[in-house]
C-alpha cells in the first residue's frame, strides 16, 4: 500500500482491532480464575468443568484457518463484524447460563466467533498497512496487546469473580464487542480477493477443520486419557489420515482453500514452526505457573494476588515489545527472533529451579522478567515473518495460518506439560518422596520439557526463517501464484 493509498484512519483503525484482539486473549484466562466458582453454582462435576476452556480452544483452533480463506473471499470487515456479533451474543449466553450443558454449547460457539475474528483481524492489519516499518510498528502494539492480554485477564478475572460475580468475566465482552460492530463500518476498508473464483473448498473445509478440532479435542482429553493409550493413539491416526485426505485435495482442488504453493516460502514455513513451539511453550508456561502461585506447597497466593503478580510480566511483555519492532528494523527479523528465543528458553530453565515454600521475588521475578523480554523480542518477529512476501489476496490465509499454529501449539503445550507435570509428581509420592517436594520437582520436570520445546522452536528459526539484511526484510517478496486463485 502506497502512501497516497493508505488509509488517513488506520492508526486508529489499529485501535479497534487491538482492542478485540485483546478481547480474544483476556477470554482464556479471565474464565480460568472463575472455573472455581462455576463449578459449584452451575454443579459441574470433575470430569466436565474442563470443558468450559477446552470447548471454546475446540472451536477456536479448528476453524481458523477455515476463518482466515473465508475473510479473503467473502470480505475481511465483513467476517470480522459477524465474527464479533456471534462471540458478542455467545458472551451474553454464557453470562446467563443456568446449566453446566448450556454453558459448555455457548463456549463453543463463543470459539468459532473468535476462530472468525482472529485471523479477520490480523488480515486487515497487513492489507491496511504496508510491509515494512509502518507494519512492524503496527505489529508491535499487536504484540504488545496480546503479550499482555493474558496476564491482565488473570487479574480482572479475580476481581471479576470475587466482587461482582462469575458471569461478569462473560459479560464483560458485550460492550467491547458492540462498540467494535458500530466503529468497524466507519473505520475499517472492506477488502477481499476481488479476481478469485467464489466457488468454495467445501471438501477441504471439511477435512481440515474435522483434522485439527480431533486433535485439540484428542490432546485435551489426555488428563482422562494416556497420550499412549489405544483410544488417544486412535484419534491421532484419525486426524493424521484426515490431514493427509486434506493435503491430497488441496493437490487437486481448482480453488483450493490452502493453496499449498504458501509452503514455497521457507520463512513462511519457519514462522508457524516457530508459532507451534512458541504457542506451546507460554501457553503451558501460564498454566504451570498458576499452579505454583495458587496452590499450597508453592505460593499459595489469592487469584487477584496472582493477577498482580502476572502484572510484571505483562509491563515486561508491552516494553520489550515496542523495542523489538525498532530492532527489527535494525537487525533484522531472524536476529531480534533468535534473542528473543534464547531468553524465552532461559526464563523457562529459571522455573525450573522453583521450590517448595518459596518467595515472589527469588522464585518467579527473575524468571518473569527473562520469559517477558523473550516474549516480546519473539512475538513481533514471528508474526512478521508469518506476513512475510505475501500478498494481499492471501493475507487472510497467511493469518489464518499463524493463528492455527499458535492455538494448536498452545492446545499441545498445556496438555503436554500438564500431564510430564502430573505423572512426576504421582511417581515420586508412590517412592515416599514428600508431597511439598515432589510437587515443584514436577513442576522442574514440565519447565524443562518447555524449555526444550523453545529450543525446537529456536532451531527453526535458525535454520528457516530468511536472514537477510533488514533492507532486505523490509522488501515485500512475490509469493507464488496460488493454483486457486
Amino acid at each position: 500500500m502506497s502512501s497516497e493509498t493508505a488509509d488517513p484512519r488506520r492508526w486508529i483503525a489499529l485501535i479497534l482491532l487491538c482492542a478485540t484482539q485483546f478481547m480474544l486473549i483476556i477470554d482464556v484466562s479471565i474464565v480460568n480464575v472463575a472455573l472455581p466458582t462455576i463449578e459449584v453454582d452451575l454443579h459441574f462435576n470433575n470430569s466436565s468443568l474442563q470443558w468450559v476452556a477446552s470447548a471454546y480452544a475446540l472451536t477456536f483452533g479448528g476453524f481458523l484457518l477455515l476463518g482466515g480463506r473465508c475473510a479473503d473471499l467473502l470480505g475481511r470487515r465483513r467476517l470480522f463484524m459477524a465474527g464479533l456479533a456471534l462471540f458478542t451474543l455467545a458472551s451474553l449466553a454464557c453470562g446467563f447460563a443456568s446449566s453446566s450443558n448450556f454453558l459448555i454449547g455457548a463456549r463453543a460457539v463463543q470459539g468459532l466467533g473468535a476462530a472468525m475474528i482472529a485471523p479477520a483481524a490480523l488480515s486487515i492489519l497487513s492489507t491496511t498497512f504496508s510491509e515494512g516499518q509502518e507494519r512492524n510498528k503496527a505489529l508491535a502494539v499487536w504484540g504488545a496487546v496480546s503479550g499482555a492480554g493474558g496476564a491482565v485477564g488473570v487479574l480482572m478475572g479475580g476481581v471479576l469473580t470475587e466482587y461482582v460475580g462469575w458471569e461478569w468475566v462473560f459479560f464483560v465482552n458485550a460492550p467491547i464487542g458492540l462498540a467494535a460492530i458500530l466503529l468497524a463500518p466507519r473505520l475499517l476498508r472492506e477488502s477481499r480477493v476481488e479476481d478469485a473464483i467464489r466457488s468454495f473448498d467445501v471438501i477441504g473445509a471439511i477435512l481440515v477443520t474435522a483434522s485439527l478440532s480431533l486433535l485439540v479435542y484428542t490432546v485435551v482429553k489426555t488428563d482422562q486419557y494416556h497420550w499412549f493409550s489405544g483410544r488417544t493413539l486412535g484419534f491421532f491416526a484419525v486426524s493424521v489420515v484426515l490431514m493427509i485426505g486434506f493435503v491430497i485435495n488441496e493437490q487437486r482442488a481448482s480453488s483450493p482453500l490452502l493453496p499449498l504453493s504458501i509452503f514455497r516460502l521457507p520463512t513462511i514455513v519457519g514462522a508457524n514452526v516457530v508459532g507451534f513451539m512458541l504457542g506451546a511453550a507460554i501457553f503451558a508456561m501460564f498454566f504451570l505457573l498458576a499452579l505454583y502461585m495458587q496452590q499450597p506447597p508453592g505460593l499459595h497466593y489469592t487469584a487477584i494476588r496472582s493477577g498482580v503478580g502476572y502484572l510484571l510480566v505483562a509491563c515486561t511483555i508491552i516494553v520489550s515489545a515496542g523495542a523489538s519492532q525498532a530492532l527489527v528494523g535494525r537487525f533484522g527479523v531472524r536476529n531480534v527472533l533468535l534473542v528473543g528465543m534464547v531468553l524465552l528458553t532461559i526464563g523457562l530453565l529459571f522455573f525450573t529451579r522453583v521450590s517448595p515454600h518459596g518467595t515472589y521475588l527469588g522464585d518467579l521475578a527473575p524468571g518473569f522478567v527473562l520469559a517477558g523480554v523473550g516474549l516480546g523480542f519473539a512475538f513481533i518477529p514471528v508474526t512478521i515473518a508469518a506476513l512475510m512476501g505475501i500478498s494481499d489476496d492471501e493475507a487472510g490465509l497467511a493469518s489464518g495460518l499463524i493463528n492455527t499454529s499458535q492455538q494448536i501449539g498452545g492446545a499441545v503445550g498445556v496438555a503436554l506439560l500438564a500431564t510430564v507435570f502430573t505423572s512426576r509428581t504421582a511417581e515420586l509420592r508412590a517412592g515416599g518422596t514428600a508431597a511439598d517436594v515432589a510437587f515443584t520437582d514436577g513442576l522442574s520436570r514440565a519447565f524443562l520439557v518447555g524449555a526444550l520445546m523453545a529450543v525446537l522452536g529456536l532451531a527453526a528459526a535458525l535454520v528457516l526463517i530468511r536472514g537477510g539484511s533488514p533492507e532486505a526484510e523490509t522488501t515485500p517478496v512475490e509469493a507464488p501464484v496460488a493454483s486457486g486463485a
